[in-house]
């Protein structure tokens, strides 16, 4: 099977899981914290709902399928096709209200991401790519009197930006990184035109429909960027870790647009 095969079950798994969370979006939901004393990493019922209701309905069709989730852990790793769930990935922005989080649903074949897709249900959207066309799902806005929403699909592409001059950068926070790679992080930053912080995966949508040029972060883990890696690289961008390596084990991750400005952020990187 190829991976275009596989696009009608991740849109499945996204309704699956877009049924359990936005009930709990902007209510009194509370956030337990899995840091055990390190930085705050909350994570909510309705998290652990959506992984489990997606790990059912793939065991259910897939049954030789692995699974790496962030709430329940791997199984069979190491299977031919493994999905990377992160059921809401942003939950810190999720249980402030704020919209900026998704559901990451990412396909890997043979320890390769193929096909990957980020769900925001209560904005409506879906970016969708599998690393040589990605695409977006939305509502348009209605136009004239009488006028209905009408669902739209638009091609996405990365804009062209040479140098960080010109750039706009997006990271989580810098807080999240450990002194060594937030004074690396901040020559990149220094050298941009403008730098904005949260967003989490919206950030790298963003990115992948060209109105962000350069994403920075750090201490990432598999389930945070295997689906986002087919989306970017199908609208034209370029998404390795710090030394330019493969990014779908996580880390330190440098995505860009355009490929220049993704070696310039590196030599940056690198000091």
């Amino acid at each position: 099977m190829t991976a275009v095969d596989f696009a009608a079950f991740v849109e499945r798994l996204a309704q699956a899981s877009s049924e359990v969370i936005i009930p709990f979006f902007r209510t009194s939901i509370r956030a337990e914290d899995k840091s055990k004393g390190g930085v705050f990493d909350p994570v909510t019922e309705a998290d652990r709902a959506a992984e489990v209701a997606m790990r059912r309905l793939i065991g259910q069709t897939f049954p030789a399928h692995g699974v790496i989730g962030e709430e329940y852990g791997q199984d069979r790793p190491d299977a031919e096709y493994v999905w990377v769930l992160d059921p809401i990935d942003g939950t810190k922005s999720f249980i402030s209200g704020l919209p900026l989080w998704g559901t990451l649903i990412g396909l890997m074949h043979r320890g390769r991401p193929v096909y990957g897709m980020m769900s925001q249900p209560f904005t409506r959207e879906r970016y969708c790519g599998d690393g040589k066309r990605s695409h977006w799902r939305g509502l348009a806005l209605p136009r004239g009197e009488g006028a209905h929403s009408e669902w739209v699909t638009r091609a996405l592409h990365v804009r062209a930006c040479p140098s960080l001059a010109e750039a706009t950068l997006m990271t989580t926070s810098p807080l999240l990184f450990n002194d060594e790679d937030r004074a690396a992080y901040h020559r990149v930053e220094k050298a941009t035109r403008l730098a904005r912080y949260g967003g989490d995966c919206y950030a790298y949508c963003m990115l992948a429909s060209g109105f962000v040029d350069v994403i920075v972060e750090a201490n990432l883990k598999p389930y945070d960027i295997v689906a986002l890696v087919p989306i970017i690289e199908g609208a034209g961008g370029i998404v390795t870790n710090w030394e330019g390596d493969a990014a779908a084990k996580g880390g330190r991750i440098l995505a860009a647009g355009d490929r220049r400005l993704h070696e310039e952020a590196m030599r940056r990187l690198a000091g």
